[in-house]
């Protein structure tokens, strides 16, 4: 029935209903993500259609920590595979982003990630041609990224990537080697074009 009267409503009227609305959805989803086993500060900011699995990896379970004051945006994608996620204070991580953190990944504090960024902690194994890829172990490669940090709309970060204090990752790199802090670099793969030292 509200649907159907939406048209009609005046604006700050359907503003008032949709923030009084959405602190409660936000704590509600806080409240599921909690109940699955991720350790999440209440004051985060949660979007819709956020993904997250911890999976089993040799018997251990995955870990997911996101701390105070972060914001998960609509369609992220947790997956740990076994492995530990470790998001720190004041973190952005924008619409669409996928990490996996089966070899670990740690994301430092004030960083922002934005929109179809892909952090990726591990590779796969490059078996002889009479083995089939699949079949094989993954290898787990952590990643770190520091604080104060940001890294462009659609960033790849490879496995094994260590991305210094206040680096900024230009839209669309892929960051294939570590990156010293206070760098900015762009491209594929991403190399440092200058400092903000």
């Amino acid at each position: 029935m509200l649907l159907s009267i939406i048209p009609y409503l005046n604006k700050s009227i359907l503003e008032i209903f949709i923030n009084r609305i959405s602190p409660i959805s936000n704590s509600f989803r806080i409240f599921i993500l909690k109940e699955i086993g991720i350790k999440i500060d209440s004051d985060c900011l949660v979007g819709k259609n956020v993904t997250v699995k911890l999976g089993l990896s040799q018997g251990k379970k995955g870990e997911i920590n996101i701390r105070a004051k972060s914001e998960i945006c609509n369609g992220v994608n947790l997956e740990c595979w076994g492995g530990a996620i470790d998001i720190d204070e004041n973190v952005f991580i924008g619409p669409y982003t996928i990490i996996y953190g089966n070899g670990g990944v740690k994301i430092g504090r004030d960083t922002l990630i934005a929109t179809h960024c892909k952090i990726i902690s591990s590779n796969h194994t490059i078996p002889s041609k009479n083995t089939r890829i699949r079949s094989q172990p993954d290898i787990l490669l952590p990643v770190t990224i520091g604080d104060d940090v940001w890294l462009g709309a659609g960033v790849t970060v490879l496995g094994g990537i260590t991305i210094g204090n206040g680096c900024i990752v230009g839209a669309g790199a892929v960051v294939t080697k570590d990156l010293a802090p206070y760098s900015i670099a762009v491209g594929i793969p991403a190399k440092v074009i200058r400092t903000r030292l």
